[in-house]
């Protein structure tokens, strides 16, 4: 194995995969920071989060199911969709299938808010283009993929 770097501040060199997921941790925090900074006062990460899966995904989906992908509790869920849907980012309609349960769905305005918010975050990563090239950041897109994937099938 090669030997850690000094600024890296390992003592002893970690297995790949630890460190893989140690700096993907380190980014999504960083990421996390900058982003809601930039979000705010429109939207906080979670609600941009939702935003998010709801353009990924389409379509109608419970509050369980938004809960489930998410890994967030019912009761998070549901406070972060009502928020959304104060401010007409999604609307909420009863489930026809089960009276208890809720669906929800983008709006025209939070599909919007949406693209306003990936505009902000693109002007404020646009920087990190210079120390990453296109095929860089092509290969790293293509393996945090395959991870994610392996994530998601392995709850």
């Amino acid at each position: 194995m090669p030997a850690a770097r000094k600024n890296d501040h390992v003592v002893e060199q970690d297995p790949l995969l630890f460190q893989l997921m140690t700096e993907v941790g380190m980014v999504a925090q960083l990421s996390q920071n900058r982003a809601a900074s930039l979000l705010a006062p429109d939207l906080n990460m979670s609600q941009f989060i939702v935003l998010n899966h709801f353009v990924r995904v389409g379509g109608e989906s419970s509050l369980s199911q938004l809960a489930r992908a998410m890994e967030v509790t019912k009761g998070a869920m549901t406070n972060t969709v009502s928020r959304l849907e104060h401010k007409g980012y999604v609307a909420i309609r009863p489930d026809p299938q089960d009276g208890r349960s809720k669906l929800a769905r983008l709006t025209a305005a939070g599909r919007a808010a949406r693209r306003r918010a990936v505009m902000r975050l693109g002007e404020a990563l646009a920087p990190l283009a210079a120390a990453l090239s296109d095929q860089e950041l092509t290969a790293t897109l293509r393996a945090l993929r395959t991870a994610r994937t392996w994530f998601d099938q392995s709850r």
